[in-house]
């Protein structure tokens, strides 16, 4: 397979779509910003990094950037793990569906298990998904976990990603279209696509995603991010200080699940696959206004969403809603938004993932992809 290193050919977690993974060397560029730190020296200056997170006018960001960030140039050349992953049936072969997860996660995250897999429900409607795991988690490379693993970065990486896919240097294929999906942090690198790098995408679906963030300092905290080498020893030994993970089942349930929306089988999936988050990210995971996109987008988020709706999307106002005119002001009309019942942050983790996904994929239809 054109682009891929070591490629090998697997089924989607359901069988609707046959998959072709293997590492993809890319090189990309960003204005990462300069972090005071070398990384905690233990899991005490995690700890202490949240307590400084979820206090009234916390001055975390000030201690750790200064009073006016530093941009932090940088430039290298990642080992990205990849897949994409065709239909078993018929194809739409001009639109591309772009996946990218969040924190915790890998790129496993697009297809959980059967009934769960956002990349089955594409794939039975022809759609070609191209999913990843972002620098630092799963099986791409992992570099310094404070200056490098940032979300600029991870937006350079993905800019190019499209690029590779677009023009057919990826697969053999060159896709017309291009419709960007995130979630949480994969959200933000997607929103940050779309304003550094208007034209990469035609359209773009943000889950895990608004303009009310004041849930992430407790969630954060109930996640219990601890240094990822001591939680998951036989699956991180050897990482820097810098990568983290949730501390145990009951802090991944805490950030990601809503009951009585979920299967505890899930749960358990989820736990024994969870992935890391580094320190960089943590500090530079921001929403940008993106001016120059046009084309429309999809807020698609759980109902009690605790990081990016406080719990409650509805109250006081619709969140989900609310995003287009706060950081899509020039989005198309065939802009929508959608709230999926009984679900928490971990969306596709929930029993309303199939609606959620319908929802999703008559929208990328309503707009002529």
């Amino acid at each position: 397979m054109t682009g891929f290193k070591n490629p090998s050919i697997q089924s989607s977690a359901g069988g609707k779509a046959l998959c072709i993974s293997g590492t993809i060397e890319v090189t990309a560029s960003a204005n990462n910003i300069h972090i005071n730190t070398a990384g905690p020296v233990n899991q005490s200056a995690v700890t202490n990094i949240l307590i400084e997170l979820a206090q009234v006018n916390s001055t975390l960001d000030k201690h750790y950037l200064g009073e006016t960030p530093t941009l932090n140039p940088i430039t290298g050349t990642y080992g990205i793990y990849s897949q994409i992953c065709f239909p078993n049936g018929r194809i739409n072969a001009t639109t591309l569906h772009f996946l990218i997860h969040g924190a915790g996660c890998d790129r496993s995250y697009w297809d959980i298990a059967p009934g769960y897999s956002y990349v089955d429900y594409a794939a039975e409607q022809g759609y070609t998904t191209f999913l990843f795991d972002r620098l630092g988690t799963g099986r791409s490379d992992k570099p310094d976990p404070v200056q490098a693993v940032q979300i600029p970065l991870g937006v350079a990486i993905g800019h190019e990603l499209i690029q590779l896919l677009r023009s057919g240097r990826l697969a053999g294929h060159a896709f017309e279209h291009v419709v960007g999906i995130g979630h949480s942090a994969g959200s933000f690198t997607t929103n940050g696509i779309t304003t550094l790098h208007p034209a990469d995408l035609d359209a773009a679906v943000l889950t895990g995603f608004s303009p009310d963030t004041s849930g992430a300092p407790i969630a954060f905290v109930g996640l219990d991010l601890t240094i990822a080498s001591q939680a998951v020893p036989f699956r991180f030994s050897g990482l820097a200080n810098g990568y983290l993970t949730s501390g145990s089942i009951s802090a991944s349930q805490y950030l990601f699940m809503r009951s009585p929306g979920y299967d505890p089988a899930i749960l358990n999936l989820a736990e024994a696959t969870k992935q890391v988050f580094t320190l960089g990210e943590l500090f530079s995971i921001k929403a940008q206004v993106s001016v120059n996109f046009t084309g429309p987008i999809d807020v698609v988020n759980g109902e009690f969403d605790l990081p990016n709706c406080h719990g409650n999307c509805k109250v006081p106002y619709n969140k989900a809603a609310a995003a287009k005119d706060v950081f899509y002001p020039n989005a198309s009309n065939g802009s929508s938004w959608y709230l999926s019942a009984v679900a928490g942050h971990g969306l596709n983790f929930h029993y309303s993932a199939p609606a959620a996904y319908e929802h999703i994929l008559d929208f990328v239809k309503a707009n002529g992809f």
